[in-house]
């Protein structure tokens, strides 16, 4: 019965943050770098679905990437979104080899500029796809490719992620201390629990 409990209270957490990662770039602020923008928070979700467990966050990026293209949004933009599975799945794999990678700010800092680096990496590979396939907006070209895609894009997702990445520590650390399944990353602060 507490396994059956425990299944059900992680499907309701990862659908939560499914929607948590669909409805805040509808809503939080957008900082606009022509040509691109970063929407603020706009990966929070992910990260947190990170540090819960590898299906949470592979449910959590699948569901919010289907929420982007179902929302009519150009497919480079949600194609960006499904490329998030690179940085997790980096992300989940360090976690499971190294849970307690939160824990001292030193690794706390490392785990994130990794993520970082990988996240820039898979979107900068889908933007340069669609930049040489010549279906980006004009102002991609009007800045050349060095600018658009590897400081707009590369070095913008890098800045974008941290960022998130630190948003998501900062709501992690009281969430993790009450949740009520077993969690792939714990904080420093959070008290051994045992979860009955």
């Amino acid at each position: 019965m507490k396994q059956t409990n425990q299944k059900l209270l992680t499907m309701v957490i990862a659908a939560l943050l499914c929607a948590v990662g669909i409805v805040i770039p509808m809503f939080a602020p957008k900082i606009v770098l022509e040509p691109m923008s970063f929407t603020l928070a706009s990966h929070v979700a992910i990260f947190i679905a990170m540090f819960i467990s590898p299906t949470v966050a592979l449910a959590v990026t699948i569901g919010t990437s289907v929420g982007f293209f179902f929302a009519g949004l150009p497919p480079v933009i949600a194609l960006r979104a499904l490329s998030h599975l690179g940085f997790v799945a980096v992300g989940c794999l360090l976690l499971k080899k190294y849970p307690n990678l939160l824990t001292k700010p030193a690794t706390t800092i490392l785990f994130g500029s990794i993520l970082a680096v990988v996240h820039a990496i898979c979107e900068s590979l889908v933007v340069t796809l669609f930049y040489f396939g010549g279906t980006l907006n004009s102002s991609f070209y009007a800045k050349g490719f060095a600018f658009s895609v590897l400081v707009m894009v590369g070095v913008g997702t890098i800045v974008h992620s941290l960022i998130d990445f630190g948003i998501a520590l900062v709501v992690w650390k009281p969430v993790s201390r009450v949740i009520q399944i077993p969690v792939s990353a714990g904080m420093a602060s959070s008290k051994k629990r045992t979860v009955s």
